[in-house]
Parts: structure tokens; sequence; C-alpha cells
């Protein structure tokens, strides 16, 4: 198989805090979602004997975040999945609704403007969490026309039942997979609008701001400086939610240790300047509002 991360690139970053009344909070789709969608897609079409499939998913916005081709399929599936899913994420509906209208004599749909592209193929299915639309899946190159919108709504609608069981499931994450995970940073467990993550720091890292997730750190063990607020120097988008820099420019130093609760708000930079090691912590990664 032949895969293709896409991250798209944050044209400007503004390190203050947003006012409550001026923006509103929805379901952000992640690179990890990304990849689960296209992982089910492609499950689906080998288990349901498709020739061939080129699986596209994009946020909220229409941006690239995955796409995969499985060999063989013809190249252009994987334009085609893409204009399916970001025509099905613009719009809100399954592309299916469009083709239908096509097909029964509008045609004017076909000279829509500055819409990159329209592509009025079924194939396309938007993922709604709690009532919003966080991002769209597009499949291209099965059998039929027909199987492609059944791959893309298969894996829609395992991946929207998964996130409304992780909503009311008590999960236990055992010690020894917490233990494991303070080894090699790892998120220990996935819900809806947060996830947990081990974390542990030997030194000095980047300067970091999230721009959906509020970060609530816990120190279990250690000491270190940490700059919050301020100006991040030399920004560069790692994903389309996270930019990092080589250093924070003002802000204010505090030091924190075993025991303290941070709580950092989405949007607001920080940086790990100096570490006593070890250092451990739980961070809780809240995109809720």
């Amino acid at each position: 198989m032949k895969a293709l991360l896409l991250l798209p690139f944050a044209l400007s970053l503004i390190a203050t805090r947003a006012i409550a009344g001026d923006v509103a909070t929805e379901p952000i789709l992640t690179l990890d979602g990304a990849r689960s969608l296209a992982e089910s897609a492609l499950n689906y079409a080998h288990a349901h004997g498709a020739p061939g499939a080129a699986i596209a998913v994009v946020d909220a916005g229409g941006i690239p975040l995955y796409v995969e081709r499985i060999d063989g399929t013809f190249r252009n599936a994987a334009n085609i999945s893409l204009g399916k899913a970001r025509t099905a994420v613009l719009f809100g509906k399954p592309t299916r609704v469009f083709e239908d209208l096509v097909n029964k004599g509008r045609y004017t749909m076909l000279a829509l403007p500055d819409i990159a592209p329209f592509t009025p193929l079924m194939g396309g299915v938007p993922i709604e969490i709690d009532g919003q639309v966080a991002g769209a899946i597009g499949v291209s190159g099965a059998a039929s026309a027909a199987q492609d919108d059944e791959i893309a709504t298969a894996a829609a609608a395992e991946f929207m039942k998964k996130q409304n069981q992780l909503s009311t499931e008590v999960t236990v994450v055992p010690r020894a997979t917490v233990d494991a995970g303070f080894a090699k940073d790892t998120t220990l467990l996935r819900g809806q609008g947060f996830r947990v993550e081990a974390s542990h720091r030997t030194g000095q890292g980047q300067a970091e701001v999230h721009m959906h997730d509020t970060d609530i750190f816990y120190v279990l063990k250690g000491r270190a400086h940490l700059v919050v607020g301020g100006t991040v120097i030399e920004p560069q988008p790692l994903s389309e939610g996270e930019v990092r820099g080589s250093r924070i420019e003002g802000g204010e130093q505090r030091v924190i240790a075993d025991g303290d609760v941070v709580v950092i708000p989405r949007g607001v930079p920080h940086w790990f300047t100096h570490v006593d090691t070890p250092f451990r912590y739980y961070v809780v990664k809240s995109s809720t509002p």
C-alpha cells in the first residue's frame, strides 16, 4: 500500500488567550482519527472483495489529513476520493445526494464556482460528532460507485459508533501499561474530546502552542522550570493544531514540582527551559469547550 500523510500549514500565530464569547469550540478530527478511519475503510474493502480503493480523509475545513491508495488502484482515484471528501465536509452531506440530484437533471450543480473541487459522485461521507461535522472520508476506485459509497459509509459509521462508546465506557488502564507508557511518552487513553498521556522529560524542550487542546499537567515526580505566555520564536507547524518553536520571548517563568497541577489553556505558549531528572507527569489534553 502507498500512504501519503498531508499536514496543513499554519499561516499565522497569535499568542493571546481567546475571549470565550468570540470563538466557538467544535469537534476536531485528528491525524490519529484520520488513520483510524482509513484503516476501517481498507479493512472493509478487503473483506468485501473490492479490487482497489483510494481513501482520503479531510478535517472540518476540507484540509487533507490522510490519503492512502491500495496498490493497483488507478492513479487518479486518490484525487477523486479527496474531491469526494471535501465535497461531503463542505456541504455536510453525503455526496450520493449530489449525484442523485445531477442524475435527476439538476445540471446547474456542475457549474458551482470556487469549490475545490466539487465532486458530485457517491463515495463521500461526512463525520459527525455531537451533531457537528468534524471531517469527512472519501473513497474511489472500488468495484463500482455503489461500493465506493458502501465502504465510506461503513467506515464513517464504525468511527462514529466508537466515539459514542468511548463517551460511556468506564476504562481502567493497568499499572504495567502506565509504567511502560512513561518510558516512551504514550497516549494511555483516548476519549471523546480528551486524551490522557504519560510523559517524561530529560531536558529542555521546544516551545509549544496547542490551538485546540487545553493541557492539564499533574506532576508525579521531579522539578522543572516552565515558561508560559509570551511569543513563540521561529514558529513551525507540527500539525493543523500544534505549533512549535525554538524558544519563547517574554512570558512568565514558573517552577513546578511533584504534586503540582498546571492548566495551560489552548492557544497559550509554553516551554520547559530546565528539568531536574527524572521528571514524570500526566498530561490530560481536553478539546472540549
